[in-house]
C-alpha cells in the first residue's frame, strides 16, 4: 500500500470516527429551563416561614421599641405643657432627660434595623441556597441538560418553567413540613 492510499485510509477512519461520535451529539436536543429567581424567592412558603420567624424573633425588641418611644411621645408632650409653669432648674431637667430619651430611642431603633437586617440577610441566603438545591433537584429529575436563572433577558414560557419548580418546592416543602 503506497503513502498516499495509507494516509488517505487514516484520513477516512478518522472522519468516520469524528463522524460517529459526533452524530449522537447532535442528534440528541438539549432540554433547557429558565427560572424566575425572584419570583421563585418572593413567592415559595420557605420564605414566608422565614419572613414569620423573623418577625416572631425580633417581636419583644419590636415591643421594646414601641414602648420608649411612646414614653419619649409622653414624656414630650408633658415637657411641653408643663414648660410654662416650671423652673429654669426643673425645665433644663425635664430637657436634659428629653434629649437623653430621644438618644436612646434613636439608639434602640438602628440597633434594631441593623440587627433585623443582619438576620434576613442570613435567612435570605439560607433560602437562596435551599431554593438553588430544589432547582437542581427538579432539573435533574426532569432531565433538564441546562437551567438558567439570573440574567435572562427573555425567556419564551416554552422554557419557563418557574411555575413547575414552584410547585415541586411548595410540594416538598409541605411533605417536610408535616412530618
Amino acid at each position: 500500500m503506497s503513502f498516499v492510499k495509507q494516509s488517505l485510509a487514516s484520513a477516512a477512519l478518522s472522519i468516520a470516527l469524528v463522524c460517529a461520535f459526533a452524530m449522537p451529539a447532535s442528534a440528541q436536543e438539549l432540554k433547557i429551563g429558565v427560572v424566575n429567581v425572584p419570583l421563585l424567592m418572593d413567592r415559595a412558603p420557605q420564605t414566608k416561614a422565614a419572613m414569620d420567624a423573623l418577625q416572631e424573633e425580633f417581636a419583644p425588641r419590636q415591643r421594646e421599641f414601641a414602648a420608649s418611644a411612646k414614653k419619649l411621645e409622653d414624656l414630650t408632650a408633658k415637657v411641653q405643657k408643663d414648660a410654662a409653669v416650671m423652673g429654669e432648674a426643673e425645665r433644663r431637667t425635664a430637657e436634659k432627660d428629653l434629649r437623653d430619651l430621644q438618644r436612646e430611642v434613636a439608639r434602640l431603633q438602628n440597633e434594631f434595623q441593623e440587627d433585623l437586617n443582619l438576620r434576613q440577610n442570613e435567612e435570605l441566603g439560607k433560602l437562596q441556597r435551599a431554593l438553588l438545591v430544589e432547582v437542581q433537584g427538579y432539573a435533574q429529575t426532569q432531565g433538564y441538560d441546562l437551567v438558567v436563572g439570573d440574567g435572562v433577558l427573555f425567556a419564551s414560557t416554552a422554557v419557563n418553567i418557574t411555575e413547575e419548580v414552584l410547585r415541586t418546592i411548595e410540594t416538598n416543602y409541605n411533605a417536610t413540613s408535616k412530618r
